[in-house]
């Protein structure tokens, strides 16, 4: 049996996704901070992977998705195929955090590949060679 991976998906297929599913939960693993000031999907809610002031790993993220997905429900085969798109800065935070949403038994976690700003550009500049504000995506910011 294979173990079970984050599908990587671009910026329009997840909201293409988000479009056809409207069970999908949308999560933004972003910083507190990057949530509010660099601006975010619209629609996306912050539970952030790593946070200020230490910067360590939220150790209450699963049960952070789950309370979003079931509204407090821990345990329940029936929810556990609700589609998760994650979305941080580049792809890497989010894909840390849905190889544990993976870990613990839920079956569709996407990770959007480029983020919300993507990669740096020669002049180390974001959001110039990919990512959500990159495709014109819908955004906020506070």
């Amino acid at each position: 049996m294979s173990e079970s991976k984050v599908q990587h998906i671009s910026a329009t297929e997840a909201y293409e996704l988000m479009q056809t599913e409207a069970s999908t939960a949308f999560i933004d693993v972003r910083s507190d901070m990057e949530f509010l000031f660099i601006g975010h999907p619209v629609g996306a809610v912050n539970i952030p992977w790593i946070d200020e002031p230490d910067f360590v790993i939220n150790p209450d993220f699963e049960r952070e998705v789950r309370k979003l997905i079931l509204g407090g429900v821990i345990e329940s085969s029936e929810h556990a195929s609700v589609p998760v798109v994650l979305i941080c800065r580049s792809g890497n935070r989010s894909e840390e955090a849905g190889n544990l949403l993976l870990e613990h038994g839920f079956k569709r976690v996407y990770n959007i590949a480029q983020g919300f700003e993507g990669e740096l550009d020669d002049s180390h500049h974001r959001s110039t060679l990919g990512g959500w504000r990159f495709d014109g995506l819908p955004w906020e910011q506070c």
